[in-house]
Parts: C-alpha cells; structure tokens; sequence
C-alpha cells in the first residue's frame, strides 16, 4: 500500500520524452539570435521553467527583446518536432496501470502543449480531468504553486503527496510545496536532483511503484 495520497507527475521528461527534441529545437532558435547554446547547454539553462521565464532569460543574453513571433515559431517548430519523434518515456504506461493511488499532471507547459505531447503518447485518457499548468497559478517553478493547486483540487495535503521531477528546479518546486520529491535520473545528472533537494532519486520508471510504497511521505 502507498504512502502518498496523491502522485504528481511533471510533464516534459517524466511522462513524456520531449527534452531532447525541443531543446534542439530551441538551440537552433537561439543560435538565429546569435546565441550559441548545445542541446544540454540549452536543458542547463532553461529546463524545467515556463516560456515567460525563457524570454526573460534570452531578453538579457541577447541584450534585446527577442522576436514578437519567437514564441509562434517555437511553437510552430516544436509540435512539428514533436509530432515526428516524440514518445512516451519508457515504462510509464504500466506504472500508470499499476499506480494504487490517485495521480495527475502538473506543468511549466501550456495545457496546449500537454493536450499535444500526451495525446501523441496515447496518455492523454489517462490524465482527464488531472492537467494543471503553471497558466493556472501566480508563479511558476521553483515556486510550490502549481503543486499546492494540484493538491488543493484533489482535497489532499502537501505533506501527502508525491512529486515526481526530472529537473532541479521543479525538484525545488516540490521541496518549496512540503511534498515528498522523487527525482527522475533518466537524463538529468542524479547528483542534480540531489543537491536540488530531492528526497529519493531513480533512473528507470520501472522502479517508481516500489520506491513509492517504500518512500515515507511527511504525513
């Protein structure tokens, strides 16, 4: 039996593996702004924050207010990315089969964006009803806010509730909520998630059921 109440899932890296494919994406795009960034140097940098984070970051490096289309080109360029590459990250499907608890989805993403990534990953029917995007809330990650409403519309407390993030600033986010964090070391350097505060890391999806009802929540 599970020690969480409710299991909250991020989005981009955890459910669905888009990291790679929008992060070329986005470093071709910034090397049209004459900012030259690597695919990981791009996932350093801005991974794990909302797009009004991004251009805020890209308004200082480039010194200058970036394109008024940029965000419709990103857009643009990622669904067409996406739709051509994007999966599921592996084993997720049977988690979600076997999970005992309650689960939902909460995200730096648009609800545009997530009705894109995990509908081409055939999630979708799986989260109905349980899509919450930082457009929902104040702040976005690291601040707790979009986990406090995932809990709160799920009449759950923060200390029962399970995070479960691929980045250190959404690791943050769920530390700053009083939730138990689980970070996803598939493609994010362990020692990351660590140092950002995660309570227990893992890098195959396989294993997130066993650490779940292993874990000790702070109910």
């Amino acid at each position: 039996m599970s020690n969480y109440s409710l299991i909250i899932f991020d989005c981009d890296g955890t459910l669905v593996d888009s990291e790679v494919i929008t992060n070329k994406v986005f470093a071709q795009m910034l090397s049209e702004l004459g900012i030259f960034m690597t695919p990981n140097e791009v996932f350093e940098t801005f991974v794990g924050q909302s797009m009004q984070q991004c251009l805020a970051q890209i308004r200082q490096m480039a010194d200058e207010e970036p394109p008024s289309d940029f965000l419709d080109d990103y857009h643009n360029r990622t669904v067409k990315a996406l739709e051509a590459n994007l999966q599921p990250v592996t084993g997720i499907h049977r988690v979600l089969e076997i999970l005992e608890v309650p689960y939902c989805v909460a995200s730096s993403g648009s609800h545009a964006k997530m009705q894109k990534t995990l509908g081409i990953t055939n999630l979708l029917p799986k989260f109905e009803g349980q899509i919450y995007s930082v457009h929902d809330v104040e702040n976005g990650k690291p601040a707790p806010d979009v986990f406090l409403y995932a809990a709160r519309q799920n009449n759950v407390s923060p200390a029962e509730c399970a995070v479960i993030e691929d980045t250190p600033i959404g690791v943050k986010a769920g530390i700053n909520a009083g939730m138990t964090v689980f970070g996803y070391a598939a493609h994010t350097p362990a020692e990351w998630l660590r140092d950002a505060g995660a309570d227990h890391v893992f890098d195959s999806m396989a294993d997130l059921p066993g650490l779940l009802k292993e874990g000790i929540s702070n109910a």
